[in-house]
């Protein structure tokens, strides 16, 4: 992972888009994500398999529940310019119109139902930590932390209830439980198909 320390003062403004500016023109082999995370650019490499099967199973299952009018996107950037932020989740649930009516690169994160993370070795304290305080301030209701890395085992957590840069937990279980979505999406989540690393 590499990283461009932009020094801005938090909110939308001529530094907000400065920093966006700069993510824009990064230059990232193709498959590689580029992120604003807590006013640093950073670039990961493309995850691996058992990553993105994780993603997909979810995914899956997430579509069999949604209305028509939501779609579940894998590459959308969301911003949060209060946090300096503008993550790229692996999964976000946000309404089609949403996604329709803006224009550029990102959709703010305020619209995102649900987003869903699944950690990466090398990057999985930033979905713990700066993503989940970013979430929560940008007032997504469900933010669903599939990890992978966690120090006592793989987990699955579901954090809800955003108040500030804070979530609650609402439910973790271990690989290998199920896990409940609570409405609009009232699904359960098996995660025993899920690898853990």
């Amino acid at each position: 992972m590499s990283a461009l320390t932009v020094d801005h003062a938090a909110g939308n403004g001529p530094e907000w888009d400065d920093l966006v500016r700069i993510w824009e023109q990064a230059d990232a082999r193709e498959g590689w994500k580029v992120e604003i995370i807590e006013g640093i650019v950073t670039v990961s490499p493309p995850p691996d398999n058992n990553h993105n099967f994780i993603a997909e199973k979810v995914q899956r299952r997430l579509y069999s529940v949604l209305p028509e009018d939501w779609g579940i996107y894998q590459t959308l950037g969301t911003g949060i310019p209060l946090r300096k932020g503008l993550y790229i989740p692996d999964l976000a649930v946000v309404p089609v119109d949403v996604v329709l009516e803006e224009t550029g690169e990102y959709v703010s994160a305020s619209t995102a139902k649900l987003i869903v993370e699944v950690t990466s070795k090398s990057n999985a304290s930033n979905d713990r930590i700066a993503k989940a305080a970013g979430y929560a301030r940008a007032g997504v209701p469900l933010y669903l932390l599939v990890d992978r890395f966690a120090p006592a085992g793989p987990t699955i957590t579901l954090f809800g209830e955003p108040t500030g840069d804070v979530y609650r937990v609402l439910h973790t279980v271990k690989f290998g439980d199920e896990l409940a979505l609570p409405a609009p999406f009232g699904l359960t989540l098996d995660t025993a198909i899920f690898p853990a690393v």
